[in-house]
This record gives C-alpha cells, sequence and structure tokens, in this order.
C-alpha cells in the first residue's frame, strides 16, 4: 500500500510539473502590428516511425498536425505511396535534401540531383525545401557553390530552401554561419539552433550578436530543445530543464514575431528524435520518454503561443 501510495503520489506531483511548465511556454505572444497573412504550419517528423507511409499520416493528421516534413523518396513507388497519403489526408509537406559522400563533387552531384528532382515534382508544391548541405570540413567556395544553388533554385520557382544548423554540416556553429551569411546575401536558414548550443557547449549567452543576424535570415525552425551537452533534452516538461526551455523559446519568439510583422509562413517542425537522440537506460535501452508524446506536446504549446 505505502509503495502503491508513493507512486500515486509521484505521479500526481509529475503530471502537475508537466502542465505547470506547458502553461508556462504556452502563453500567447502579444505582437505589435501584426499582419492578417501571417500563417503558421507546424509539420510531424516521421523520423522513428517505423510503420507505413498510411498509417504515419493518419496519426500526424489524427494529431492536428498541419503536414509532415520527409525525405525526398528517390524511388517512383515511394513517391506514389507519399503522395497517395498526403491527398488521402489532406496534409501539406515539406522535403528534406541532402548529399552524403565526403568527395565534394560526389556529394555535390547528389544533393543536386535530389534537390532538382523534389522542387520540380508536379504533383504537390512542398511548402519548403530544408537542406542538410555539404560537410563541416568543406571549402567556403564549395559550400558557396550549394547555396548558389539554392538561390537559383527559390529564384525561378519561389519555393522556400533553407540550409540548416546543423552539425557535421556546413552551417555546423554559429561562427562559421556568420561567415556565409555576410558573405552571400540570399542565404536563407533552417535554424535548428539545438545543435550549436551542443556544439559551443553554451546556451549561445556569449554569442548573442551572431544568433541576432541569423534569426532575420530564418524561414524554417526544426523546434527541439538542446543544452550545453547534446542536442537533445530527455523530456522537455521537466523543471530541470526550464534554462534551455526558456532559452529556445526566447530565439522562436523572435522569428514568430517577425514573420508576424512581414505577413510571412512560418513553418515549424517537432524533431524530438527517437534514440539514441532521445536518451535510454543503459543496458535495456528503454528510452527514457515519448518520442511520440513530446513532439505532439511540442506542437501544442507552439500552436498555442504563436496562432
Amino acid at each position: 500500500m505505502k509503495r502503491r501510495k508513493f507512486i500515486q503520489t509521484t505521479t500526481s506531483a509529475t503530471t502537475a510539473l508537466r502542465l505547470s511548465a506547458m502553461k508556462a511556454f504556452a502563453t500567447p505572444q502579444s505582437i505589435n502590428n501584426m499582419n492578417n497573412n501571417f500563417q503558421l504550419k507546424i509539420l510531424a517528423t516521421n523520423w522513428g516511425f517505423n510503420g507505413t507511409i498510411d498509417a504515419y499520416c493518419a496519426k500526424v493528421k489524427k494529431e492536428g498536425y498541419d503536414g509532415i516534413e520527409i525525405w525526398w523518396p528517390t524511388e517512383k513507388k515511394d513517391q506514389d505511396e507519399l503522395f497517395t497519403a498526403l491527398k488521402k489526408y489532406n496534409l501539406e509537406v515539406g522535403f528534406l535534401a541532402a548529399g552524403h559522400e565526403s568527395d565534394f563533387k560526389q556529394h555535390f552531384q547528389s544533393f543536386t540531383s535530389m534537390i532538382d528532382a523534389a522542387i520540380s515534382n508536379t504533383i504537390q508544391k512542398p511548402l519548403y525545401i530544408n537542406c542538410h548541405s555539404g560537410r563541416d570540413y568543406f571549402s567556403f567556395e564549395q559550400g558557396k557553390a550549394f547555396i548558389d544553388h539554392t538561390t537559383a533554385l527559390h529564384q525561378s520557382t519561389g519555393i522556400k530552401i533553407c540550409h540548416e544548423t546543423h552539425r557535421s554540416r556546413l552551417m555546423y556553429a554559429a561562427p562559421v554561419a556568420r561567415h556565409y551569411l555576410e558573405n552571400i546575401p540570399g542565404l536563407r536558414f533552417t535554424l535548428d539552433i539545438s545543435h550549436w548550443c551542443n556544439v559551443h557547449e553554451t546556451l549561445l549567452e556569449d554569442q548573442q550578436d551572431t544568433v541576432a543576424l541569423v534569426l532575420p535570415r530564418v524561414d524554417h525552425v526544426h523546434a527541439r530543445i538542446g543544452h550545453q551537452e547534446g542536442p537533445q533534452v530527455n523530456d522537455p516538461r521537466a523543471p530541470e530543464w526550464s534554462d534551455a526551455v526558456k532559452a529556445h523559446f526566447a530565439w522562436w519568439d523572435k522569428i514568430a514575431e517577425m514573420k508576424k510583422q512581414q505577413g510571412d509562413t512560418l513553418t515549424i517542425l517537432t524533431e524530438f528524435g527517437p534514440p539514441n537522440y532521445l536518451p535510454t537506460l543503459p543496458y535495456t535501452q528503454q528510452p527514457l520518454a515519448d518520442q511520440w508524446a513530446i513532439n505532439v506536446y511540442m506542437m501544442k504549446a507552439l500552436r498555442e503561443r504563436y496562432s
């Protein structure tokens, strides 16, 4: 009986803390001079989902997402299944594109082939294309080739194309991204700032000027919360992560305010990942939290905050 009472008390306390955290970070933002053309689109990741594309899209729709972000499928069969599911569940889509080779020429060819196919598909226009561009050891001139290619594609199609602030890619660190943006006017970002928190082992308190330069160039957000020693907290609802949560929401608040004033569309992906991004218990490798539930929690908090 004592053990049962302890578990009930602990569960109640944990639930109360989570509800308190959600209330604290779901406060609607009051934006001056809001343009009525502003739209918020929140998308789900299929990272960690092991079922069919139809089952995935059905679950996404049921939860209340606007769409999905997914790697551009290179096989015709996979493309057909994807577009059938998107139409069936009336979902929007953002595509991921990348190369993976260590050799620049091979990598650039893979990248351009994938993004050219994604952007030229005539079945469903994507909201955006998110680029895992290059490698962190490519030279500036090699990196610039990726951005020049995507800038030309954007200009010819009008589709937003964003380069993600992702470890191991071109924009892996804040000062590196700053060098690119100061030299390439057309550069646009997907902000996954959790990576930079990990790379720099801070909540970027010492790089506020650089972050301030990047935020106006952001068109898409990956809403995962990192910390000084990793790209993903185990559960953003836990009170011990409040400083990291506040820091990330403060960055996203500034982006949302700019998009609202501009009357632009803000797309956000809830991107808490599965193990090993999601920490696990030793030996059993059981995840410490429910990935899907965390992403849905983030979706609801973001929608209440920015709608």
